[in-house]
């Protein structure tokens, strides 16, 4: 994983409550066993028609979000299964972070463990910003990490919460696994202790 710290993109709006995780990816691309790619088939059914033609009225085929690296949704996203690869197929396809009211828990979960970093802002936060990525894509937002805040071109500031322990994982770019790792000259030094 790559670290995150401070992040300055334009945003994608995604006026859909209670996406479930079968939208993001569906089912038919689980058989996949690596993350590459996966971004092929993110949001695969509202992307593409039954032909496999981009449906141009979808706002991820629209030419002013392309590249966009950051996702604003509305409420509950990522409900439904566990699968995690949703979280690849958001991460594949480019986007770095997911601005909505609030997830689906199993979700915010593994998009943390991912390198997704997920925040969580009021209703009415997420709705304008939605309202000025729609008015205006070319905005940049700048979401800071180490300082819990969205900034706004305009100065404002939105503060959000995320557990300290994955706040940490992400800034250093590490897993559970690899958080650990970064702590074997501790362990070590505590099993050399004599027990007692």
């Amino acid at each position: 994983m790559q670290p995150f710290t401070k992040l300055n993109a334009t945003a994608a709006p995604l006026r859909a409550e209670n996406v479930d995780t079968d939208s993001v990816i569906p089912a038919r691309f689980l058989t996949a066993v690596t993350k590459e790619g996966m971004g092929d088939g993110l949001f695969y059914a509202w992307r593409y028609d039954a032909n496999g033609a981009p449906k141009p009225d979808f706002v991820l085929n629209q030419p002013e979000y392309q590249g966009a690296e950051i996702l604003i949704a509305g409420r509950n996203f990522g409900s439904g299964s566990s699968r995690e690869h949703a979280v690849w197929a958001l991460t594949d396809y480019g986007f770095k972070c997911v601005i909505t009211p609030g997830f689906a828990d199993i979700f915010y979960n593994n998009s943390l463990k991912n390198g997704l970093l997920l925040v969580p802002l009021p209703e009415a936060a997420v709705n304008m910003l939605l309202d000025l990525v729609e008015e205006e894509p070319e905005t940049r937002i700048v979401v800071d990490l180490a300082n819990q805040e969205v900034v706004l071109p305009d100065g404002q500031r939105l503060g959000f919460d995320i557990d300290p322990f994955r706040k940490t994982c992400l800034l250093q770019g590490v897993d559970d696994l690899g958080y650990l790792f970064t702590k074997e000259d501790a362990i070590a030094a505590h099993e050399a202790r004599p027990a007692y």
